[in-house]
C-alpha cells in the first residue's frame, strides 16, 4: 500500500489536484491547503475532521489531558525531524546506545522504537510483494512435474491452493503491469529535454502548449504531458528551468514507484530477508530479531504518517497533527517497499503493545495472508490489553468484501461482526464535496467503518521536509490521531467506545460515491458510519455517553512491559 501513493498516479494527479486547488495558486504556498483536513465542516462546508474545536469542547469540560503513546506500524520514521522531534516516544526505561537490553524486554537499545526488518546485516529495503512469495512457496507444489503428485496436493491443501491460484493470477497481472510502468516512465524520462525545447524559452501555460505543433509521434506525447502539468497550480506559469526540474523530480518518483516492481517485487529469485534479517522466518515464535534503525533506507511514508498524527509546528511551517498537543509517536518499522511480512506486523503489534503504544496506525494491506492467524492472535492480544487497532481500507478502488485487504477483522467475508472489536478500517475522503469518496479508496457498508481525509494532506517527509501525500494510509493516521485525543482527555475510554463515537457522529453525505456499482452508489452507503468523522461531535458524544471521571487513572499511562528474566533475554538477542 505504500508506494502507490507516492507516484503511481502521477499521470492523473495533476488533474485531480488542479480540480480543487485555487485558481494559479502553489500549493506549497497554499496554507489553506495545508491543513484544510482540520476544518469545522458546519463552519466552512468542507468535510474536515473539527481538530481545534474538538480541543475547545474537552478543555471545556476541565479535562486534563494525559500523553497518549501511538504506535506507527509502518516504513521508518525521520525521528529528529523538526516538526516531530519533540512529540516521538521514548523509552523511559533503556539507556541510550549502551549496548544492552536495560528494561529486560528482549531489545537492545530500543529508544524510540523497533526495526523488525533490519539485523546485523542492514536494512530491508525493497521486498517481494506476498503474491511473489505465495508463488514461489508453492508452485512445485502445486505445478511441479508430476501431475498426479500435484492433484493429490491441491486435494489435500484446499485453502493453500486457493491461495495458491489467487497470488498466482494478481502476480501474472501486476508485474506486466510493472513493467510496462516502468518502460512508459523510462520513455518519458528521456523526452524531458524534448519537452523543455518545445517550450522555447516560454514559461509553461496552456495556451504556450496549444501553440506546440508536434512533427511526431514523440513531440505529441510529449505535448500531450506539457498539457496536462500546465494545468496544475504548482507548475503553471513556471519557466523551462523549473518544468524540467519538475519533471525529473516526478519521473523520479515513478521509476522509483515501477522500478522495484520490474525487477525485484515480481521476481521469483529475490529474496533479502535471509542474508539481512538473518531470522528463521517460517519460526513464528521468533519475536526477537531486527535492530534500533528507527528510520530504514525509506522512511518517507512513515515519517508522514506520523505528521498527520502528531506534527508540531516549527520555523514558518504551519503543519500540525491531529493529535499535535496529546500524541507521542513510537515507530515499529515493519513495512518494506514492498509487502509487509505477516510473522514482522505480528511481532511489531505486540512490541508496541507491550510498550504502551495504546492506539496502533496500521497503513499497510495485501490481497493474501499466509501467516493471518498469527496475525489475528496478535489482534486479539491488542484487545485483551485495550488497545485500539486503525486500519487503511486500502487503495485499490475495491469493494473489500470482494477483494480482501490484509490484515482484516473478519475471518470470514460472511461474518455479521468481526471476530474483534478494537479495530476501526478507514477509507479516503477529499475536500471537494462533489467526488467526496477519493478515487482510489477502498470501500463497504459492513468492513469500513468511517472515512476520513485522505487526498492532498500535506505533512512531515524526510530529510526535514513537507509533501503533500494521498491514500487511505492518510486517512488512517487522521482517525488514529483524533482516538488519541479522545482518550488523551478520557483515558477511561474503550476502544470500542471510540470506535462508536466516531462512527455515530460521522457527517454525511448522499453524493455519488462513483463506485463500479450502480447499487448503493451513495456515499453514505459505502461504510458503516456513511460519513466523514467529526472529532468535535466524537468528542461530545464520547463525554456524554462513556466518560466517568476517576481519581486515579495512573496505571493507564504507563508503559506495560514485558518484563522478562535479564539473562534470557540477553540470550535471545544473541540469537538473531
Amino acid at each position: 500500500m505504500k508506494k502507490i501513493l507516492i507516484a503511481a498516479c502521477f499521470m492523473t494527479g495533476f488533474a485531480t489536484f488542479a480540480q480543487t486547488a485555487k485558481a494559479n495558486v502553489d500549493p506549497m504556498k497554499d496554507q489553506d491547503l495545508m491543513n484544510w483536513y482540520h476544518k469545522d465542516f458546519s463552519a466552512t462546508n468542507v468535510y474536515g475532521v473539527n481538530t481545534q474545536n474538538a480541543y475547545k469542547y474537552l478543555e471545556s469540560k476541565g479535562l486534563k489531558p494525559r500523553t497518549v503513546v501511538v504506535g506507527v506500524l509502518d516504513s521508518g520514521v525521520q525521528v529528529d525531524h523538526p516538526g516531530l522531534v519533540n512529540n516521538m516516544w521514548k523509552n523511559p526505561n533503556e539507556i541510550p546506545n549502551n549496548g544492552k537490553d536495560d528494561d529486560g524486554n528482549g531489545y537492545v537499545d530500543d529508544i524510540y522504537g523497533w526495526n523488525f526488518i533490519g539485523g546485523k546485516n542492514g536494512d530491508v529495503d525493497v521486498d517481494n510483494m506476498e503474491v511473489t512469495r505465495v508463488v514461489k512457496k508453492y508452485q512445485p507444489i502445486f505445478e511441479g512435474a508430476d501431475s498426479s503428485t500435484n492433484k493429490a496436493n491441491q486435494a489435500k491443501m484446499p485453502e493453500e491452493f486457493a491461495m495458491y491460484m489467487k497470488s498466482k493470477e494478481i502476480f501474472t497481472k501486476k508485474s506486466i503491469e510493472g513493467k510496462q510502468g516502468f518502460e512508459t516512465y523510462s520513455m518519458i524520462q528521456k523526452m524531458i529535454p524534448s519537452m523543455v525545447a518545445m517550450l522555447d524559452g516560454k514559461n509553461l501555460t496552456p495556451e504556450v502548449v496549444a501553440a506546440i505543433k508536434p512533427a511526431t509521434q514523440e513531440q505529441a506525447m510529449a505535448a500531450s504531458v506539457l498539457g496536462q502539468i500546465a494545468q496544475d497550480p504548482a507548475i503553471k506559469g513556471k519557466s523551462p528551468v523549473e518544468v524540467q526540474k519538475f519533471l525529473e523530480d516526478q519521473m523520479k518518483e515513478a521509476l522509483d514507484y515501477y522500478g522495484p516492481q520490474a525487477t525485484k517485487q515480481y521476481n521469483l529469485d529475490y529474496d533479502p530477508r535471509a542474508a539481512i534479517v538473518g531470522d528463521n522466518y517460517d519460526d513464528y515464535s521468533e519475536k526477537f530479531y531486527g535492530n534500533n534503525h528507527y528510520e530504514g533506507p525509506d522512511a518517507k511514508h512513515g515519517t508522514h504518517v506520523s505528521g498527520i498524527i502528531a506534527g508540531y509546528p516549527q520555523g514558518k511551517e504551519i503543519q500540525y497533527g491531529v493529535a499535535y498537543k496529546v500524541a507521542k509517536i513510537m515507530t515499529v518499522r515493519a513495512v518494506p517497499d514492498g509487502d509487509e511480512r505477516d510473522k514482522d506486523v505480528a511481532n511489531a503489534i505486540r512490541y508496541a503493545v507491550d510498550n504502551g503504544a495504546k492506539i496502533l496506525n496500521m497503513s499497510f494491506g495485501k490481497p493474501v495472508s499466509p501467516g493471518k492467524t498469527y496475525v489475528w492472535d496478535a489482534f486479539k492480544y491488542a484487545q485483551d490489553k485495550g488497545v485500539l487497532l486503525v486500519k487503511a481500507a486500502g487503495n485499490e478502488n475495491e469493494d473489500i468484501s470482494e477483494d480482501l485487504a490484509y490484515p482484516t477483522n473478519y475471518k470470514d467475508v460472511k461474518d455479521a461482526k468481526p471476530f474483534i472489536n478494537n479495530m476501526i478500517v478507514v477509507g479516503a475522503s477529499t475536500n471537494d464535496n462533489e467526488f467526496l469518496r477519493a478515487s482510489f479508496s477502498n470501500y463497504n457498508q459492513k468492513m469500513v467503518n468511517v472515512f476520513a481525509p485522505g487526498d492532498k494532506i500535506y505533512s512531515t517527509v524526510p530529510h526535514n521536509k513537507y509533501e503533500y501525500l494521498q491514500g487511505t494510509s492518510m486517512a488512517s493516521p487522521v482517525v488514529a490521531g483524533g482516538a488519541a485525543v479522545l482518550l488523551a482527555y478520557m483515558p477511561n475510554l474503550k476502544p470500542e467506545q471510540i470506535i462508536e463515537a466516531f462512527v455515530k457522529t460521522a457527517n454525511k453525505s448522499s453524493v455519488n460515491a462513483m463506485i463500479k456499482s450502480n447499487t448503493n452508489n451513495r456515499f453514505d452507503l459505502i461504510s458503516e458510519s456513511g460519513g466523514v468523522i467529526d472529532l468535535r461531535k466524537a468528542a461530545e458524544y464520547a463525554y456524554t455517553n462513556f466518560y466517568k471521571p476517576s481519581p486515579s487513572l495512573e496505571h493507564l499511562t504507563k508503559p506495560a512491559l514485558n518484563k522478562r528474566v535479564k539473562k534470557n533475554s540477553k540470550n535471545a538477542v544473541k540469537k538473531r
